[in-house]
């Protein structure tokens, strides 16, 4: 009979196959199965982000595993929540899935939604979402946090005299995206999956960074009780998500660590990037540039303008003719 395929799946079905990797790790007072989860919010405030991966743009099944793609769905989105001061408690995840994808899919899938919650945001789990048929495999999550009593960290509080500090890495995804895209396509240019082992442990590094990210979401409130001005997650690249800070808090950023082009303008890290009065980064932060009054520009690398602030943009990046 062959390996069942989504349409040989009922949806009914489909969901069981979901909630039978998911379901032990909700603890919503209505979980998943009815037509909404309820929730208990504690001290009375929810935040809230959503973020849609879709096959092109922002994954490639030729590189990207099940698995992994369920992992990058929950941890991008958690880091959002973590970027607020919040602590990641709940995501609604609705999956569009193309028709001849096998069954098994939704199954490993959803076990990394399990992992990457487990690892990076304990207490988190996926209480809920929707199914449907489309020729384009598209992940859309929600994701919803609580404060803990402490205020929300924006990007508008940046204040002169703030230093700069970012919690992990910088630069490995960018890296990693450019080895997929050299070393994993057939003559024609189109992408096809091939072996790992002739990457050198530097390049594994890399590409797990881009695929698996692991933002160190725990920070978030760990920014926000330290007192942080200015918080957001860097998924765009430090020079333009520095910008948006910037422009958000009408200062300019001065960044004077040495770092490499893949650290200022690679995308998808999901480091934390926040600003601190002076003295008061916690060790998990590694000060970077301080804050200075606005001058005619955004952001400035060891006291030079950049006419290039990097970063990724679908609008303006995404050409379909690549794959």
């Amino acid at each position: 009979m062959g390996e069942l395929r989504v349409r040989d799946v009922s949806e009914k079905d489909l969901l069981a196959r979901i909630l039978r990797v998911l379901s032990p790790a909700s603890r919503a007072e209505v979980g998943p199965g009815d037509d909404a989860a309820v929730l208990a919010v504690p001290g009375g405030r929810i935040v809230a982000t959503t973020d849609t991966l879709v096959h092109g743009p922002d994954f490639r099944l030729a590189w990207t595993s099940a698995y992994d793609l369920g992992y990058k769905a929950a941890a991008v989105n958690v880091a959002d929540v973590a970027a607020m001061g919040a602590r990641p408690t709940a995501l609604l995840v609705a999956l569009a899935l193309p028709e001849s994808l096998p069954a098994s899919f939704v199954d490993h899938l959803a076990t990394g939604f399990r992992d990457a919650l487990a690892e990076l945001a304990p207490g988190c789990a996926v209480e809920g979402g929707d199914l449907t048929v489309s020729d384009t495999l598209t992940v859309a999550v929600t994701a919803l946090g609580v404060l803990d009593g402490v205020e929300p960290v924006l990007r508008s509080g940046a204040r002169p005299g703030d230093e700069v500090a970012v919690a992990g890495e910088l630069g490995a995804a960018a890296r990693g995206l450019g080895i997929l895209f050299r070393r994993f396509r057939d003559a024609d240019g189109t992408p096809v999956v091939v072996s790992t082992d002739a990457l050198s442990p530097a390049e594994r590094h890399d590409i797990d960074a881009q695929l698996r990210p692991r933002p160190p979401v725990e920070l978030g409130v760990v920014a926000a009780r330290a007192g942080a001005t200015a918080l957001m997650d860097i998924s765009d690249g430090l020079l333009l998500d520095s910008s948006r800070i910037a422009d958000a808090s009408g200062v300019t950023i001065s960044l004077d660590a040495d770092l490499d082009d893949a650290a200022l303008t690679g995308g998808e890290d999901h480091a934390l990037l926040a600003c601190f009065p002076a003295g008061m980064a916690p060790p998990a932060f590694e000060v970077i540039g301080r804050v200075r009054e606005r001058g005619e520009t955004a952001v400035l690398v060891k006291g030079a303008v950049r006419d290039d602030r990097g970063g990724w943009d679908p609008y303006a990046d995404w050409d379909s003719t690549l794959g």
